[in-house]
């Protein structure tokens, strides 16, 4: 702290009791050189009128004084809470055995000058603890701003959580009206564009030979397309599901979960040759098992469907904690490579502790503006009926299924070369109560 100058700052009020005229005015002339405010009081009586109305930082007093004496004054004035940090100076040319200061130090004092005086010592001592009263008062001040400005910021802070909060949960109950919405309007679709259905249907068999061929081949468009329809409607239908139904989460044994995904989907595997390499067993984690159990299905579906090589391999595994220094064998670029936690392009939020996994394959890839793409709903990168067709919607539900988990995802790929899907599934809570989330769709179903 740099201290002010003089004529800049308070003055500091030094308050000297004697009953002798001339002493206060030989202690007036010693300390006026400190530029403080001096007060003369010329018996106790008077000194207590001053420290009633005056916040005194000194107080330098004559131990021999009629009615009270120096020692008794000090007592008084020490029994008051607000003179406990006053410093008290004794001045006697009287009372000077050992056993007279002594008294003089278990009333408060905090010094005791004997006379004659020597007037710079005097003047030094007194400075002394005005400048230590100064001090503690700047830092009581500096102390008194600081707590307020906390008190202001944590009430400001707190106001702001408050706002958040209301902003949360008017959030949550828009989500979950925009849930309940979705799933009557989509289910509410369905009747009429089955009744649509139907009634192509009908009138291919009952007028179809009244029909030309262009005629017949627009009703069997408009079947195709009404199929179509009502599969989005399913598919809506069940996304909006995934975000009311309640998370339940037990420990589960992934590797036994993955093998059940994997047995769900053997014909598909052996038709289409694909090679699955599992380098470790999954381990045991916290998961809802119906919904992880779909995601492994989706993403080993995409990673199948997308895929024209002549020798195709997907990869199923995951990165302990340990593994800054870990390796786990990976096939991408059509050659055998090591790649590391350390090398995978972590997102905001995940954490070096985290389990992660990942589904591996060495398909046709994605180009890197799009990969964001791929999680938007019913958003596709290929024509309709182009790699099996389907809906759009596989990629944001494995998106919403993570991070019903409180995970994250996130892909690594290349065009030709092949895909890595990483997901990790370790949230305390779940993230996605009742938030929007901004999951998107595949690539494929």
């Amino acid at each position: 702290m740099v201290d002010q100058p003089q004529t800049q700052r308070e003055k500091i009020n030094i308050l000297m009791v004697d009953d002798q005229p001339a002493k206060l005015l030989s202690y007036e002339a010693i300390l006026s050189d400190l530029g403080e405010n001096l007060i003369k009081a010329g018996s106790a009586r008077e000194a207590l009128e001053h420290l009633l109305k005056t916040d005194v930082a000194v107080v330098l007093m004559d131990v021999s004084m009629p009615e009270l004496n120096g020692f008794e004054l000090a007592e008084i004035i020490r029994q008051h809470p607000r003179f406990q940090r006053t410093a008290i100076i004794f001045v006697s040319g009287v009372h000077l055995t050992d056993l007279d200061q002594v008294r003089g130090y278990e009333r408060g004092a905090v010094d005791y000058v004997s006379v004659p005086i020597i007037p710079q010592i005097l003047k030094a001592k007194v400075g002394v603890f005005v400048d230590l009263y100064r001090k503690t008062r700047d830092l009581e001040e500096m102390n008194e701003k600081l707590e307020r400005r906390v008190a202001e910021r944590t009430e400001e802070l707190e106001k702001r959580a408050s706002e958040l909060e209301s902003l949360n949960q008017e959030l949550v109950r828009s989500n979950r009206e925009l849930d309940s919405f979705t799933y009557i309007a989509s289910h509410d679709l369905k009747e009429p564009l089955r009744g649509i259905h139907n009634y192509a249907h009908f009138l291919l068999e009952d007028y179809g030979d009244k029909l030309d061929e262009t005629g017949q081949e627009k009703l069997l468009t408009l079947q195709r397309l009404t199929q179509r329809m009502e599969s989005l409607i399913e598919s809506l239908l069940h996304y909006s599901r995934l975000g009311r139904q309640d998370l339940e989460r037990r420990e589960t044994d992934l590797q036994e979960l993955l093998d059940e995904a994997l047995e769900l989907l053997v014909t598909r595997i052996e038709e289409s040759k694909t090679a699955i390499r599992v380098p470790r067993a999954l381990p045991r984690i916290q998961i809802d098992r119906t919904l992880v159990g779909e995601l492994l299905v989706n993403l080993i579906t995409n990673a199948i469907k997308y895929n024209n090589k002549d020798e195709r391999w997907i990869e199923i595994g995951w990165i302990d904690d340990s593994s800054a220094t870990q390796t786990f064998t990976a096939k991408t670029r059509g050659r055998d490579a090591e790649d590391s936690l350390s090398h995978a392009q972590l997102p905001d939020g995940v954490s070096r502790r985290s389990n992660v996994f990942y589904v591996r394959d060495n398909g046709i890839g994605i180009l890197p503006n799009h990969f964001e793409n791929v999680f938007r709903i019913f958003k596709r990168l290929h024509g309709r009926d182009e790699w099996g067709g389907g809906a759009g919607v596989g990629l944001t539900i494995v998106r919403r299924i993570v991070e019903r988990h409180g995970g994250h995802i996130w892909l690594e790929s290349a065009v030709d070369e092949g895909s890595t899907f990483y997901f990790t599934l370790d949230g305390d809570k779940e993230k996605d109560e009742g938030t929007q989330t901004q999951s998107a769709g595949l690539v494929g179903d």
